[in-house]
This record gives structure tokens, C-alpha cells and sequence, in this order.
């Protein structure tokens, strides 16, 4: 029996506020992503594509449409149980880092385990791994205070793989970032893609970013109006 694609949008629709208020942020999205794919979404202010990352991420849900998540209807799920999907098999990174700023970096790549209520050796062990994963084995003990632009993503990227998610969102991953240090996240985002078989779908406004990803859907007014396999990536 021929298994269902990872992620799978069928005119997805949202509209934020209602009447005259309204506006319409998706239409009729369709969008369907397998595992092991690294998927670059681009697209100008507007466009809709932090509005599709938000319901990929279970953080929002479609006005009309579906979506399915390994075959499951994400949309019938109750909200604790979208909670479990995001905590058991999505990882996430956002352009802010979003780290804990009193606190380790090793115990802020543990939170996500804390929260599935791992023992706390396990924790550890799995926290220390993930840093090791991001070349920061000897950074356990620093605050985010005291490590660099680059050096914190890195933290929120060993927080996201802590768990070994199905799927790492990325949401302008490379954002605050120079040129040299975007390219060490993104190679590093590209290795956990092709070492570990982690799907990415990466929110990026930035084209050369984009490039290292296999695949690029470009939106546009609320709708995709591109879908193209990267031939540079497909080369590399």
C-alpha cells in the first residue's frame, strides 16, 4: 500500500477577522511535501507564506481545505492532540533564536524535553549530543548572553533536533545573520537534511539561502504560483 505523503494541503483557505474587516490571507492553497524533502518557501510581504508556516506548524488552522499530516486530518484533531503532533514530531526555528536568556545552553535545548517529561539524564545526555550535533560541545554551560549571532542559532537548532522531529520549520532561519554565518546554518541544516533524513521547510526571503534547498514554492497573493525542483541543490 503506497504511504501517504508527509504533508499534504488541499485548498487550504484562511481569512483572518470577518466582514469588511476581513482578509484573506490563503487561497486555495495546494501543496503536498514527503519526507526527507528540503523545501525552500519564498514569496513577498504579504504573500501568505508565514500564514501557510503557521498551519504546517499546527500553530494555526485553515478557514476551509486540509490538511493531513502523515494521512491524518490535522483539522479533526482536538487542540491537546495538535499540541502532541507538534511536540512529538515537529521541530522548529525561528529568526530570533527564542532562547531562554538566563539559562544554559545546554537547558535551553533540554526544553523541549522537559516538556515530554524525559528523565533528567536522559535529557542531558540527548541536550549534550544535539550540541555536539551543532559543533558547540563546549558551550554547554553559556547563556545566550555569551555566545555569538551564529552561535545561538546553532543552540536553537540543536533545541529543534533534540527530538528528532519528523519535520524542522524553519522561519527565516538565517535572518540576523552575515553572510558567512547564514551559510554555516545552512549547510548544517542541509546536513541534518541529508544525514538524518529530516524533512526542512525553510521560510526564507533571501534567494541564495533558498538555494540550497532542493525544491523552492514561491506564493504570491495568498496562493502558490511557483513550484520548482532546484537544479543547482539536485547537482550538489
Amino acid at each position: 500500500m503506497h504511504e501517504p505523503s508527509l504533508i499534504q494541503l488541499q485548498n487550504v483557505s484562511k481569512i483572518f477577522g470577518s466582514g469588511g474587516a476581513s482578509m484573506q490571507a490563503l487561497r486555495g492553497v495546494n501543496l503536498t511535501i514527503d519526507g526527507g524533502e528540503f523545501v525552500a518557501i519564498m514569496g513577498p510581504s504579504g504573500s501568505g507564506k508565514s500564514t501557510c508556516m503557521n498551519i504546517l506548524g499546527c500553530l494555526d488552522t485553515p478557514s476551509g481545505g486540509s490538511y493531513r499530516f502523515k494521512g491524518v486530518d490535522v483539522g479533526r484533531l482536538e487542540r491537546d492532540q495538535r499540541a502532541l503532533l507538534r511536540r512529538h514530531y515537529l521541530g522548529f526555528v525561528f529568526q530570533g533564536y527564542n532562547l531562554l536568556a538566563r539559562t544554559s545552553a545546554l537547558e535551553n535545548v533540554e526544553l523541549p524535553l522537559v516538556y515530554r517529561g524525559t528523565p533528567a539524564r536522559e535529557r542531558h545526555r540527548r541536550a549534550e549530543r544535539a550540541l555536539a550535533a551543532v559543533g558547540l560541545s563546549g558551550w554547554a554551560a553559556h547563556t545566550p548572553g555569551e555566545l555569538s549571532g551564529g552561535q545561538q542559532q546553532r543552540v536553537a537548532i540543536a533545541r529543534a533536533i533534540v527530538t528528532e522531529p519528523a519535520v524542522l520549520l524553519a522561519d527565516e532561519p538565517t535572518g540576523n545573520l552575515d553572510s558567512a554565518r547564514g551559510r554555516e546554518i545552512m549547510e548544517l541544516l542541509m546536513a541534518f537534511n541529508r544525514d538524518l533524513g529530516i524533512t526542512i521547510v525553510m521560510v526564507t526571503h533571501e534567494p541564495d539561502m533558498a538555494a540550497y534547498a532542493r525544491r523552492t514554492v514561491r506564493f504570491f497573493d495568498g496562493a502558490v504560483a511557483t513550484d520548482e525542483q532546484n537544479a543547482a541543490a539536485e547537482s550538489a
